[in-house]
Order: structure tokens, then sequence, then C-alpha cells
């Protein structure tokens, strides 16, 4: 029978996909790790990878289709195997009809199918006979790469055969507890839209919503409507951190780094919650989740939405490794070159919509997170220092905290721990 190879759940979330593009034809021979399709998702568009041997006998679902459900058969696959029996089979079977005396029992054929890109393979192992790892050429390049000893790996593949999404899974850390994906795709295909006439005859147009737009709403919805939030609000002297600021890009310009004020925010947030733990959380229903590492979040707008790529372990990187890396994943998200694991988990979220003079706002939470930040433009206004009466750079911050998970005194404890560090910020480099 020949192998199907079915649409994979590229993202926990993946409920369907757009089979953007072929990268093979019917007829073709492919090996394992050979790439066959890209694929869009509900978070990017990804490369399919093959994980059996054969020729595409048939390819089921064209280039271009939408809506193609996760385990909807699109390509079929003749084995190697299967090509070289069948001629061989046929030709006995004249012989083999003449021997036969009764008609024996009819047995089901076996079907192979191709596995889900991420769905576990129960009892499965990664190492065959002889101790000899099964695993895709591109599987033991990002490996290789990534520093992942495959014997310690699970494949997810036929027979545990050890794919792409099973490496990129680990990334060559430990694994964070209750980790669940970030909710926004790292590229929108583009609308479509039909013309159509609103109540009283307003000239309009009906836009599709893309697959970005669609997880923005359910995820959005769902943290409003399961998190209940509270709000706490400070105003934050800004004037030591762009002194410092200044400082630290006048050293560092040699090197090519230049930091942000987002930048210095990130590490302030992850050291605020090293120093408030209570706050470095996942509410998981019956259990809560405390984190022993900030791995943040950053807000990162893109053409037709969101996205959040982490910055992990943030509290313990300088200022200038988390500006090279924020440039970095920032540019690969407007790409929708992100790789799962940059963008799915973080331990809580910062949001800056200072850049465009927004004074205050409230953020959502973004689930199984328990809180975010909400940092508005810096601003000169009047302001005490030291008792007295001044002109000064004020920012105004808000923290969104889930409060089955945060009580009020704790967020507040970490607004304070926030406040004070941008507030001295030679504390954060110690």
């Amino acid at each position: 029978m020949p192998i199907e190879l079915k649409m994979p759940a590229l993202s926990p979330t993946m409920e369907e996909g757009t089979l953007a593009r072929w990268l093979v034809k019917e007829g073709d021979i492919v090996k394992s790790g050979d790439l066959l399709a890209e694929i869009e998702t509900d978070k990017a568009t990804m490369e399919f990878e093959a994980v059996d041997e054969g020729t595409i006998s048939k390819i089921v679902v064209p280039a271009g289709a939408e809506g193609v459900k996760v385990g909807a058969v699109i390509a079929l696959i003749q084995g190697e195997e299967e090509a070289e029996t069948a001629p061989k089979a046929k030709a006995n079977a004249p012989e083999a009809d003449a021997k036969a005396e009764a008609p024996a029992p009819k047995k089901e054929p076996e079907v192979t199918t191709r596995a889900n890109a991420q769905a576990p393979v129960a009892a499965s192992t990664s190492v065959a006979s002889g101790d000899r790892i099964k695993a895709s050429p591109l599987a033991r390049r990002l490996a290789s790469a990534q520093g992942v000893d495959l014997a310690s790996v699970t494949g997810s593949g036929p027979s545990g055969r050890i794919v792409k999404a099973d490496v990129e899974g680990l990334s060559g850390t430990a694994p964070r507890a209750a980790a669940a994906p970030a909710p926004i795709p790292a590229a929108a295909p583009a609308t479509q839209t039909t013309p159509a006439t609103a109540a009283g005859d307003i000239p309009s147009e009906t836009i599709k919503l893309s697959g970005m737009r669609k997880t923005i709403a359910r995820r959005l919805t769902e943290s409003m409507q399961q998190s209940p939030h509270i709000y706490l609000t400070v105003d934050i002297l800004l004037d030591p951190l762009l002194k410092l600021r200044g400082e630290l890009n006048a050293a560092l310009g040699k090197r090519g780094v230049k930091l942000s004020v987002n930048d210095l925010l990130i590490k302030a947030l992850a050291v605020a919650l090293m120093e408030v733990p209570d706050c470095n959380v996942s509410f998981a229903g019956d259990t809560l989740i405390k984190y022993q590492r900030a791995d943040i979040s950053v807000a990162v707008a893109i053409p037709g939405g969101l996205i959040t790529p982490i910055v992990t372990a943030a509290d313990t990187k300088s200022m200038a490794t988390i500006a090279t890396e924020v440039k970095d994943l920032a540019q690969r998200a407007k790409d929708g070159k992100l790789a799962p694991n940059e963008y799915q988990g973080g331990t809580a979220s910062i949001s800056n919509m200072g850049m465009f003079g927004i004074k205050h706002f409230t953020a959502v939470i973004n689930p199984p997170q328990a809180m975010i930040m909400a940092v508005g433009a810096g601003e000169r206004r009047p302001y005490v220092v030291n008792d007295e009466l001044t002109v000064a750079t004020v920012m105004s911050a808000t923290g969104s905290f889930d409060h089955r998970a945060i009580d009020g005194a704790v967020g507040a404890q970490l607004m304070a721990a926030f406040k004070r560090l941008v507030e001295n910020p030679l504390g954060m480099l110690a």
C-alpha cells in the first residue's frame, strides 16, 4: 500500500493550514530529510520534510489549497520496497493461483502513514538494532548545530525515526513546564476582499480573516474571559536610565551594538521577576507553576498582526546580548523565519507602545503567562525629585496580572521592583 503523507500539526494550536507550495512533483524520488512543501500555519510559513523514502505517486492536495485539516492526506508515496516487489508479485500471480486449492482468508492490508510531525508515537524508540540512531539527515544537522544528543531524543516519525520537529522542540535547553504556544503567527497571507454594502448603503468591503487574525481573536477572547485581570500602574523617572543608555552606547559603538530603551526595560522586568518570583508563574488549574528563570516575550508588530519572540534567561544576559538578540528576533519575525521554540513559551511579556506616542495603556495577558508589562512613552512632566518640584522625563508602566495566580499585593511588589531598577539602572548590571 502507498504511504500517506498527512497534513502535519506544525504547532500545538494548529487545526488547519494552507498548502502554500509544493517543492516536489509527481514522479519525483524523495528520501528522508528532503523538503516536500511549504505550509502556512496559524503561526508561520514552515517547511515540511519527508521521513520516508520512495516516489511521489500522487499529489492529493494542490498548491494554494486553504483550510486543509490536520491529518488530511495531502500526497501519496510509493515506497522503494513496494516498487521492487509489486512487479514480481504480479508475474508470479498465475502460478500462485494454480497451486491454490481453496481461497485463503483475506488479510487486511497494512497501511503505513506519515505520522504527524509533532504527534508522539506510542512506545516508539529512536535507537535501532546495534544502537544505530534512526534520524532524518535534516534532524542530524540540526542536532549537531544545536548541541543536542540524539540518543536522548524520542522520535515522532515512523518506527521512532527522529525528525526535524523533535530536535527543534529541545533547542539544546531544558524544557519549560507548561510552555504553551505564543499566540501569534509570523506571517499573514494576503487578505481577500469581496465588494459589499453595509446598512444604509455605505460603501464597504468584506475582508477574509487570515490565520493570524483568527488566532489573535480566539486567544485574546479566551484570555479576557478566563483570566481575571488586575491592573497596576506606576510612574517612573526615566532620566537615569536614559543617561546610562547614552554611556553604554558610547562604549558599545565600536562593537556595532546600539541599545534601545526597550532593551533595558526587558532586562529590568527580568531582574524584577527574579526578585519577586511569585510573579514569575503560570496558573495551571489546580497547580501553580513557578519558573526558575525569566524568559521575556517581546511584542513585535508585523504586517497583519503581532508576534512575541522570546528572550530566554534575560535575567542573566548582558544588555548587549539582549539588544543583539531582540534585533535578530524582530527581523526574523517580520520575515516569518522564527522557529516554534523562539515564540512559544515565555514566562512573562512586555509591550512597549512609547514609539507611537502612547502615554498609557493596558495589555491583555498572553496565556499561560500570568503577567504582561505595558510601557508608555517617556515625556517631560512636572515631577517631584528629592522633595523638589522639577521637570523630568517620566514614563507610565502598567502591569496586567492574572488574579488567579498573583494577588494584588504581590503584583505591587513587582511594580515597585521594576520602578526601582529603572530609576537606579546600575542595579541591573550588578
